[in-house]
């Protein structure tokens, strides 16, 4: 079990991430945007630290910024919430290799969800019933009609 987490997110989604941690007796660290520096999930945490200016780009998307304040806090996992990093394979990668528990999907299945085409052949691998018909990358009019 993980004694401190980072939240790697923002609005009602880290509320909710703080709350069931604090819960479970797990600390919690908020990354904030010069924009949400009074925000409630801010206020919700145990901890925050500035990531920088209000563009997610240059906040919230900032994925060594927030390994760095993660690392620097002494969080083991960083929880993405949703959208963000959450789908970002690189970033769960990074996590990783810097020794902390990305919690969510690991990297390969990130990069096998990518790709529709991808993500149906596992299933039908699996067994999981997919929808009958083309599953497959070519995407061309030509090809798409043959096979409709």
């Amino acid at each position: 079990m993980f004694t401190k987490i980072l939240i790697a997110n923002r609005g009602e989604i880290a509320c909710r991430i703080a709350r069931t941690a604090r819960r479970l007796g797990i600390r919690t660290v908020a990354v904030y945007s010069d924009a949400d520096a009074h925000a409630l999930h801010v206020e919700a945490s145990d901890e925050a630290y500035r990531l920088g200016p209000p563009p997610p780009r240059e906040s919230y998307l900032n994925g060594d910024a927030i390994i760095r304040i993660a690392l620097s806090s002494g969080a083991q996992a960083i929880h993405p919430g949703y959208g963000f990093l959450a789908e970002n394979e690189a970033f769960a990668a990074a996590c990783a290799k810097a020794g902390l528990v990305f919690v969510g999907p690991p990297p390969a299945a990130i990069a096998a969800m990518g790709s529709k085409a991808a993500a149906k052949a596992i299933m039908a691998r699996a067994n999981v019933p997919v929808v009958p018909g083309y599953h497959g990358e070519d995407q061309t009019p030509a090809l798409l009609a043959r096979e409709a």
